[in-house]
C-alpha cells in the first residue's frame, strides 16, 4: 500500500534529533507529520489532529509510553506503532497487551518503519462504500460484519482495535477452518513477522476477553497449540 497523500502521523519522541529525522523522512515519503515531545502533549495532539497512525517512544519525560497507550485506548482505536530502545520481551508484550499494534526496537531501519506504518494504516482504514448485501458471519452470539468492520455480541457492539479486527476478520473469512500461525502473522502484520508468535498469543487473549463469555474456556476462538486458530 502506498501512502495516501494527507495520511497523518503523530510522532511522539522526546529526543529532538531523532524526532527531526523522523519528521523529515516521513514528510519526504508523503506523510503529514505532527510531533509531540511528552506524553501529555501526545494525548492532546492526538485529540486535536486526529492522526491516521501514532509512532510512540516509551521513554518519555513525564509519562511512561504505556500510560500514553492506555490513555489513547480509552477513546480511540488509532493504530499505535511503538518505537523503543526497550528490547525485553515483557516490555513488548505489555505494550501489545495495552493496545499497541506493533513494536519496533531502536536502532531501526527507516524502510522497515515505513512498511510497518503503511501496514498499520491499512489495518485501520475503513472499507469503501459497503453495500447492504455484503456478508455478516454469525458464530454463536457473535455477528461479524465484514463490510463495516464491526462485531456485535448478543446484540451489543464490541469495540476492537484495527489489529484485533484484522485478526478476527481473517478467522471469520475462514470460519470453521484452521488458520495457521504463519498465515495469520503474514496477513495481519505483513512480511518480517514470521517469528513474532507472542503477537498471536496477546491478540488471541484480547479477542477472547471481548468476545467470549468465559475467556479461559473459549467456545468460538479456539487455539490448536503450535499450529493455529479456528473460529466457530
Amino acid at each position: 500500500m502506498n501512502v495516501t497523500r494527507g495520511d497523518r502521523v503523530l510522532v511522539v519522541e522526546d529526543e529532538p534529533g531523532l524526532a527531526r529525522a523522523l519528521a523529515i523522512n516521513l514528510r519526504a515519503h508523503g506523510w503529514e507529520v505532527v510531533t509531540a515531545a511528552t506524553g501529555r502533549a501526545a494525548l492532546q495532539a492526538a485529540a486535536d489532529s486526529e492522526p491516521d497512525v501514532v509512532v510512540l517512544d516509551l521513554g518519555l519525560p513525564d509519562l511512561d509510553g504505556t500510560e500514553v497507550i492506555a490513555g489513547l485506548r480509552g477513546w480511540t482505536s488509532v493504530p499505535i506503532v511503538v518505537l523503543s530502545a526497550r528490547q525485553h520481551g515483557e516490555d513488548k508484550v505489555e505494550a501489545l497487551d495495552l493496545g499497541a499494534d506493533d513494536y519496533v526496537t531502536k536502532p531501526f531501519a527507516m524502510n522497515e518503519l515505513m512498511a510497518r506504518l503503511r501496514a498499520a494504516v491499512r489495518r485501520g482504514r475503513p472499507p469503501a462504500s459497503p453495500t447492504e448485501d455484503q456478508a455478516v458471519v454469525e458464530v454463536g452470539d457473535l455477528a461479524i460484519d465484514l463490510a463495516r468492520k464491526r462485531v456485535h455480541r448478543a446484540g451489543e457492539e464490541v469495540r476492537l482495535t484495527p489489529t484485533e479486527w484484522s485478526f478476527l476478520e481473517l478467522l471469520a473469512r475462514h470460519r470453521g477452518r484452521l488458520v495457521g500461525r504463519d498465515q495469520v502473522l503474514h496477513e495481519v502484520w505483513g512480511d518480517g513477522y514470521e517469528r513474532e508468535y507472542h503477537y498471536l498469543r496477546v491478540y488471541a487473549a484480547q479477542l477472547r476477553r471481548k468476545l467470549e463469555a468465559d475467556p479461559a474456556h473459549p467456545r468460538w476462538l479456539v487455539t490448536t497449540p503450535g499450529v493455529g486458530y479456528t473460529l466457530g
